[in-house]
């Protein structure tokens, strides 16, 4: 077996930027995408932004504190091959400031996500990722069930 001593696997590198993201600190998580994610990063995602690459996601994320303070993600699993890492997500919070134009209902939410990550020199270069945002929205009160 290769040593690995000096070096991050792109799953570990995933793994603490999950630490990160999960401690509701924004400073925490803007720290985590600098040092993580490259700042021309190619973002897909559900969430229309004005800004892009790293900028994009800071603001991905700005807008979920604010909306869920308590936001958490749960790994559920990762699959990683070659330059690539997938994550199989749940994401829960409380939904305490403004979402998608509501405002707070103080509902909580359980929704899935899963991400596709594609790493090179050692940082995130590449996000493709899948939101359920309808089980939010329901779990919202903003579209029926």
């Amino acid at each position: 077996m290769a040593s690995t001593t000096g070096a991050t696997t792109p799953t570990a590198t995933l793994h603490r930027f999950h630490s990160a993201v999960n401690s509701g600190d924004r400073d925490t998580i803007a720290r985590a995408i600098d040092e993580f994610v490259a700042p021309d990063v190619l973002f897909h995602a559900p969430v229309p932004m004005g800004a892009t690459g790293a900028e994009a996601l800071k603001q991905v994320w700005d807008v979920l504190l604010r909306a869920f303070p308590d936001i958490q993600v749960t790994v559920e699993e990762t699959v990683a091959e070659g330059d690539r890492v997938v994550s199989r997500n749940t994401v829960t919070g409380t939904h305490r400031g403004e979402y998608q134009g509501l405002p707070p209902t103080g509902r909580p939410v359980s929704y899935s996500e899963i991400f596709i990550f594609r790493f090179a020199g050692g940082q995130i270069a590449e996000i493709r990722g899948v939101v359920d945002v309808l089980a939010q929205l329901r779990q919202l009160g903003a579209v029926p069930s």
